[in-house]
């Protein structure tokens, strides 16, 4: 089989881009936050955990500590018992207090708004920063890969097989081949898509917005 041009791949992604933002348009975060320090530590504990879970701590976490010198003088073991029900949350619980540490002396309290800044958060990788800086600042350098990301990326092709478990590797081929001025919509639509017709265990293709273009359409 010919491997596939990039011109090809591009306009392919453009026109999946099109189709969501007419059946999407806007879509609101799905985590429950009111800053931007909120914002980072509800997108850290949000790892390999539904939002939905997230949106059920945070309320009694940010109540006990609602700001980032506040949480940064916290017990992690406090925080670990108000999260208890997230997965991972011994480690959640200590990159939370870590990284409002790291805020408070780094960055005089202020969530810090360059991706460069960001990542040196505890607890916080390319595709949390990507969601903060989008979200919280409205500024896109980039597209935050997460598991609806990364599978319709490849089930629409528009990343190589081989980098279906790297998802920085998946976010650098969808930055080659989506216009910049795309970015900012793509991860709360194709989570939206991803949750409500391209689900990991049984994706509805048929009758798919996408189903003409998906070259994964009934053979996922």
């Amino acid at each position: 089989m010919p491997v596939e041009s990039l011109k090809v791949k591009r306009e392919r992604a453009i026109e999946v881009c099109r189709r969501m933002e007419e059946h999407y348009g806007p879509v609101e975060c799905f985590l429950d936050h009111t800053s931007p320090f909120r914002l980072v530590i509800s997108v850290l504990l949000s790892a390999q955990t539904t939002d939905a879970q997230v949106n059920k701590v945070t309320p009694e976490l940010f109540s006990k500590w609602p700001t980032p010198e506040a949480l940064a003088a916290a017990s992690v073991s406090d925080v670990a018992e108000v999260i208890h029900s997230l997965g991972f949350y011994k480690s959640k619980a200590n990159h939370a207090v870590a990284c409002a540490q790291a805020i408070v002396s780094n960055f005089g309290g202020e969530v810090p708004h360059t991706m460069e800044e960001l990542v040196t958060l505890p607890g916080v990788g390319r595709k949390t920063a990507n969601i903060v800086l989008n979200v919280g600042f409205g500024i896109v350098e980039g597209i935050a890969v997460d598991t609806h990301v990364n599978r319709i990326a490849h089930r629409l092709a528009l990343s190589p097989k081989t980098h279906a478990k790297e998802p920085l590797k998946t976010e650098q081929d969808l930055l080659k081949i989506i216009p910049r001025e795309l970015w900012g919509s793509v991860n709360h639509q194709w989570i939206s898509f991803g949750r409500e017709t391209c689900s990991a265990k049984a994706p509805a293709c048929e009758g798919c917005m996408l189903e003409d273009i998906c070259p994964s359409a009934h053979r996922v």
